[in-house]
């Protein structure tokens, strides 16, 4: 199976940042975890600050990929535009939160995302992408 994972703004700074919401691990480290656990697979990593850049991946992938599991940060309360390519790929996405988003503040309670997903994942970690890596690769 051909899996990308696709992280928003500021997840590139995963280890460095807010390490009580967070953790204290970068992705690419966790990364490697997943590599090694899903041996057989093929897993792409893409990471963007920049929204457009999101959009055009999703539109890259989400024809080709077997799933796709997506962060898409503070973009999730704000991008109509993210749900909307989301909804037009064909490939499943799943939704991955490392933290809750529905216990902090209330705008982040709105997923542009949530109702055009396959599913949704919030608050376990990076536990929550080897849990969208076992569902896609279970289906």
């Amino acid at each position: 199976m051909k899996i990308a994972i696709i992280n928003g703004p500021n997840l590139n700074l995963l280890g460095k940042r807010e390490k009580d919401i967070y953790g204290n691990m970068s992705f690419e480290q966790f990364l490697d975890s997943l590599k090694k656990k899903y041996t057989g697979h093929e897993l792409s990593y893409y990471q963007s600050n920049v929204e457009g850049e999101l959009i055009n991946e999703l539109q890259r992938v989400g024809f080709d990929f077997d799933g796709i599991i997506f962060n898409p940060g503070g973009y999730t309360h704000t991008s109509v535009a993210i749900g909307d390519a989301v909804a037009a790929i064909k490939t499943p996405v799943v939704e991955v939160h490392i933290s809750n988003v529905h216990a902090r503040e209330d705008f982040r309670k709105l997923s542009h995302l949530s109702g055009k997903a396959a599913g949704s994942i919030f608050g376990l970690g990076l536990k929550g992408y080897d849990l969208a890596m076992e569902w896609l690769v279970s289906r």
